[in-house]
């Protein structure tokens, strides 16, 4: 599938939905729960989470592959983990800001 920035997707096993912030160039394969994600707002039938991919998402958070080139911000929260081409997404560290005094 061709991810491109800005673009909303749901989860097909779970409620976990998802805004794309940077996508990459290639095609890819982007799961939730174990199972492909599909455009919001499309009428899917849910499916059930595969045991292996169920670490959750947190609304608010980032989520980026090791290569950073792709970050997912969750704007729904859901049971299901994030995968890229079958490899987890990390949660992406939030930068501090600095001491005002």
């Amino acid at each position: 599938m061709q991810l491109k920035t800005g673009a909303r997707l749901q989860s097909t096993v779970c409620n976990a939905e998802v805004m794309i912030i940077t996508a990459p160039a290639q095609d890819v394969s982007l799961s939730c729960g174990g199972a492909a994600m599909a455009a919001a707002g499309s009428d899917v039938e849910k499916g059930e989470i595969d045991s292996d991919h169920q670490l959750g998402v947190q609304i608010g958070k980032r989520y980026v592959d090791e290569d950073s080139t792709l970050e997912l911000l969750c704007i729904k929260p859901g049971e299901g983990s994030l995968a890229l081409d079958g490899a987890t997404l990390l949660l992406k560290d939030s930068k501090k800001l600095p001491k005002s005094d």
